[in-house]
């Protein structure tokens, strides 16, 4: 049961800065406690955490333009970052992480200005039938965060010059451009500023977790944690929010974690086989293999499915087995993946051979 709110705002622009401090939040985060971090990044690509850099972004252009490439920890696509977003993450122990009633908190700012804001599916916010917000999700050790942008102001043409969707995840969303699936808030609410935002989503958090205010047009029901439903909690007497200072920690060394060429780019494998595809509606997926006299070397996943472990642990049961059918099956099949999810990607390997 969450029983403290804290709220920490960065001062920073700088990505590797924040992300470093998202995760400090995260390890910092005590059972009973939500923590709500708003944060800014200047001119960066977030991709996810298993994505390919080379393929999600135009990198040299946006390193000559004195932009940023950053990786985050959560699964997920690639999103551009300026002054006119802002970024939000709620932290918390795993058995407190409720994820309707943290939209809930989204939708209730957003409405309190005056923008009709909806869910869509799993992870996203729309206004007027147009994206403001993705979603994205990490556990660790227990705790879990939900972390996700708002769109007030930003420049959409930045958006396009510097991201590089596929054709394929484009072609799923039945749509031209990413300009044609996303909307600034500022559209409705002409006067709206970060500030104002910001200050509408503490007073939103307060009023689901204080007051006691329930998810809207539902039958009073909640996501517990990523699986299940539960009755949305009675309203419980906390303590006003407490602000939370990104002086308290130490973000040297995380810091250089999230700059470093090792996070952002990884290894890049001299690849003797290389295939990909797009599968509605878990996400897109390219394998590059490294095969030497009929058995895979090294594998490397690509992908911007939510689940953050997909990537690792199909790389893991790959690497070092024979490059074929029966033994591409087996390692599959060991993961215990969804059926669909296990036959497509067995699929796809299969072409190669």
């Amino acid at each position: 049961m969450i029983e403290r709110l804290l709220v920490c705002r960065s001062e920073s622009y700088d990505p590797y800065h924040n992300l470093a401090l998202e995760e400090a939040l995260l390890n910092r985060v005590g059972k009973g406690e939500l923590i709500l971090y708003l944060w800014q990044n200047e001119r960066t690509v977030v991709i996810g955490k298993n994505q390919n850099p080379w393929k999600e972004c135009r990198t040299a252009l946006l390193n000559e333009e004195g932009g940023h490439l950053a990786r985050r920890l959560s699964g997920g696509g690639a999103v551009f970052h300026d002054l006119g977003n802002l970024n939000f993450t709620f932290l918390m122990s795993a058995e407190d992480y409720d994820l309707s009633r943290q939209l809930t908190v989204i939708e209730k700012a957003c409405q309190s200005l005056g923008i009709p804001a909806q869910r869509s599916g799993r992870n996203d916010l729309l206004a007027d039938g147009r994206k403001f917000s993705g979603n994205a999700f990490y556990s660790h050790a227990g705790k879990s965060y939900h972390h996700g942008t708002l769109m007030v102001d930003v420049d959409m043409e930045k958006v396009q010059r510097y991201l590089s969707p596929s054709k394929a995840k484009l072609a799923a969303k039945g749509v031209d451009s990413v300009r044609s699936r996303v909307v600034n808030l500022k559209e409705f609410v002409p006067e709206l500023t970060i500030e104002r935002l910001s200050e509408a989503l503490i007073a939103a958090l307060t009023q689901v977790y204080v007051v006691g205010g329930g998810v809207p047009d539902a039958p009073n029901l909640s996501m517990t944690g990523t699986h299940g439903l539960s009755r949305t909690p009675a309203p419980t007497q906390i303590p006003p929010v407490r602000t939370l200072s990104p002086d308290e920690f130490d973000l040297q060394d995380l810091t250089a974690k999230y700059a470093s060429d090792a996070w952002l780019y990884g290894q890049k494998l001299p690849f003797t086989a290389s295939v990909e595809d797009r599968f509605p509606p878990w996400g897109g997926v390219e394998i590059q293999l490294d095969v030497n006299e009929g058995v895979i070397r090294t594998a490397k996943v690509y992908t911007d499915a939510m689940d953050d472990t997909l990537a690792p642990r199909v790389e893991a049961v790959l690497s070092g087995i024979a490059y074929r059918a029966e033994a591409l099956h087996r390692a599959l099949t060991s993961l215990s993946l969804p059926a669909e999810q296990a036959e497509q990607l067995l699929t796809l390997l299969e072409t190669a051979l």
